[in-house]
């Protein structure tokens, strides 16, 4: 039986999004009788008067495997779901558009949307899980992360050689939300001296203590942190709030808020980089694309399969698929006893608590 398909990223964008969109159309045009449309501009190309959408085939995913971004364009703030006007209008467009499925790639709240417009309008979904900040529930490691944690990595190593110069104290905020993965991992590669996640709270006075410490012996401290690391008793540090978007809090600046509370307490200058969007720009690592591809061509087979309603996941080295209904909306946190942070405080990282 022909099927005619349809593919969004939503959410943010990642490195592998390209990868995931070839792997996907590939599969699909391979097996033969699939027709697949792209999707502009995640969920917002469906929420026009006409929708915007685009036909792919073998020749418009080729040479793509490598290139960051998305050849199909995304939003984080586009929302179907926003208001009974906008979902009557989003359910038109799939009339019109007639597929009978749609391959939705993106976090938990795309993964949250995208169960929300099947129960509102019956469009059947397969779900891709892409994300810098490695947070989606049920999946161990998503695409886009690898290379994340490498840039970050890349930017403490330069860092450190600033900081040793001038005998700083160097704070590098990541991104990650609520999740502390990303600074975690990067801390870990880039020889972070004190980690910060927004999973333990931390302490001031503990951070002032080891800074102290280092000042007598090495005469320089790196900080990674989370944007979503906050002081205990203290709130998330919000960088602005966007009305209308699925997550309209938007996180970032906590580094700055932790310069200002160590500098009156230590002799070094204080200094704050914020890496921001350059973590989620440039090229997939190779760990990416391959993990990318796989997820695409595992998500091509729950389509052929009529396994809808489901999302990729890997668990271990294995892929695997759970419905999109248990990731909605869901955040993978780090433990305070996952095996990393044990690991961190045993050769001498300090977590701030």
């Amino acid at each position: 039986m022909s099927l005619r398909v349809g593919i969004l990223t939503g959410g943010g964008d990642c490195p592998g999004l390209n990868a995931v969109i070839r792997a996907v159309t590939k599969s699909l045009i391979h097996h033969g009788q699939c027709e697949v449309i792209g999707i502009q501009d995640g969920f917002d190309g469906l929420m026009g008067e006409t929708p915007r959408v685009r036909a792919l085939d073998w020749r418009e995913v080729s040479g793509i495997l490598h290139i960051g971004g998305t050849i199909l364009g995304t939003s984080n703030s586009a929302n179907p779901l926003k208001n009974q006007t906008t979902l009557a209008r989003v359910a038109r467009n799939l009339t019109v558009l007639a597929l009978d499925v749609i391959v939705v790639i993106g976090g938990d709240g795309t993964m949250s949307l995208a169960h929300g417009l099947t129960e509102a309008t019956g469009v059947h979904c397969v779900g891709v899980p892409k994300t810098i900040d490695n947070d989606i529930a049920h999946c161990e490691h998503s695409f886009g992360f690898d290379t994340a944690v490498a840039t970050a990595t890349e930017a403490l190593r330069r860092i450190e050689s600033t900081a040793s110069s001038h005998h700083r104290v160097m704070i590098v905020e990541t991104m990650g939300r609520r999740a502390g993965w990303l600074a975690l991992e990067s801390g870990i590669a880039g020889a972070a001296d004190v980690i910060l996640l927004p999973e333990i709270d931390y302490s001031v006075d503990t951070i002032v203590r080891h800074c102290r410490q280092r000042e007598q012996r090495q005469r320089y401290t790196i900080i990674c942190m989370g944007e979503g690391a906050k002081a205990q008793g203290a709130s998330m540090t919000v960088h602005e709030r966007v009305e209308g978007s699925p997550d309209p809090v938007r996180l970032g600046g906590v580094g700055h808020v932790l310069r200002l509370q160590l500098q009156p307490h230590l002799k070094s200058e204080v200094r704050t980089t914020v890496l921001g969007h350059v973590q989620r720009g440039g090229e997939p690592t190779p760990f990416d694309r391959i993990l990318a591809t796989r997820f695409g061509h595992r998500a091509a087979q729950l389509v052929l399969q009529r396994k809808f309603g489901r999302m990729v996941t890997l668990r271990g080295a294995r892929l695997a698929s759970v419905p999109i209904a248990d990731v909605a909306n869901i955040q993978r946190l780090v433990s305070p006893a996952h095996e990393l942070v044990k690991m961190a405080r045993d050769i001498g990282v300090c977590l701030g608590d």
